[in-house]
């Protein structure tokens, strides 16, 4: 029975030709004979494999070190960018609450100068309307004093027209007497009387 192996590169070797014509103490040759260009073949390849994990480890931790320092930087811009938006934010806002104090203030002064604008045209309303009707008062009151007067001397004047006319008509009821007398022939008598007493 024919036993061969096959090497590597493709060369055949016969076992029992290794085997007869190789003392059975030297096993390392025959193991080297067997599987030494097998054995370097995997060393290299083992070698050329642990040089590519290792550069490949050593790609990927520099590869993980940029992403961590990109994700660092990133993380710190950001915390940057919203630490100014927020300071931005408060100084807008503390802005804004001054401007509406200052509006606040300006209305409440405005308010307070209305009403004491209000409270002043009320006063000189008042005022206004307490003259008019101290005015108009003193207005009705020369009326009525002028009224009084004129019906006053109204009444005189009827009081006097009246008297003249008493007088009028006692003159001449004493007129109506004389007459009378006279009619009578007494009235010369009642003179010479009278000039006789005297």
């Amino acid at each position: 029975m024919d036993t061969k192996i096959i090497n590597p590169d493709g060369s055949a070797k016969d076992l029992n030709k290794i085997s007869s014509s190789t003392p059975s103490g030297n096993i390392d040759k025959i193991r080297d004979i067997l599987f030494g260009n097998q054995m370097r073949d995997y060393d290299r390849r083992f070698t050329r494999l642990e040089e590519r994990i290792q550069r490949e480890q050593s790609e990927l931790k520099d590869e993980i070190r940029k992403r961590f320092d990109s994700l660092e930087t990133y993380i710190r811009n950001e915390i940057d960018a919203l630490s100014d938006r927020l300071k931005t934010e408060q100084n807008e806002r503390g802005d804004s609450l001054k401007e509406t104090s200052r509006a606040f203030t300006a209305i409440t002064q405005s308010l307070e100068k209305k009403a004491a604008q209000m409270d002043d045209q009320l006063s000189k309303n008042h005022r206004d309307l307490r003259q008019s009707a101290l005015d108009q008062s003193k207005q009705l009151m020369e009326e009525i004093h002028s009224k009084h007067n004129s019906l006053s001397q109204s009444l005189e004047r009827a009081v006097q027209e009246l008297t003249v006319d008493k007088m009028e008509r006692s003159g001449l009821a004493d007129l109506f007497t004389e007459m009378a007398l006279r009619l009578n022939n007494q009235f010369h008598i009642e003179a010479n009387e009278e000039n006789a007493d005297e």
